[in-house]
């Protein structure tokens, strides 16, 4: 079953106004959890929690038919145990953080998302 298309609407319209930043930032905090790589980008979680996502801007460049943007996200996540009554694993959340880069077509706001390695 394949994931549904990220749409970036809103964040299309506002390209080359001065709420583009805003927008895109509260569209990028909506965006499903499982449809950005979180997962891939924990460093002190095994797994990553969809909630309190926030979105900070590294860069934003017109690339012709696309609109290229570097962002940090900063998320949580936890250390899963069993769940057992005896384990030991607290369920306490850690703060992540990850950059990925969002091209957003400039014709359809069809988005493709991919995580940036250090």
């Amino acid at each position: 079953m394949s994931k549904p298309a990220i749409r970036l609407n809103r964040s299309l319209r506002a390209w080359g106004t001065p709420e583009f930043e805003s927008i895109l930032k509260k569209e990028i905090e909506q965006i499903d959890a499982g449809q950005l790589p979180l997962q891939q980008g924990l460093s002190t979680s095994s797994y990553a929690l969809g909630n309190k996502l926030t979105a900070m801007f590294l860069s934003i460049s017109d690339e012709g038919g696309f609109i290229r943007v570097k962002a940090g996200i900063f998320y949580n996540g936890i250390i899963a145990g069993c769940s057992c009554a005896d384990d030991p694993t607290p369920a306490d959340e850690n703060n992540e953080y990850c950059e990925v880069q969002l091209d957003i077509d400039k014709t359809t706001a069809n988005t493709t998302v991919a995580l940036l390695s250090d």
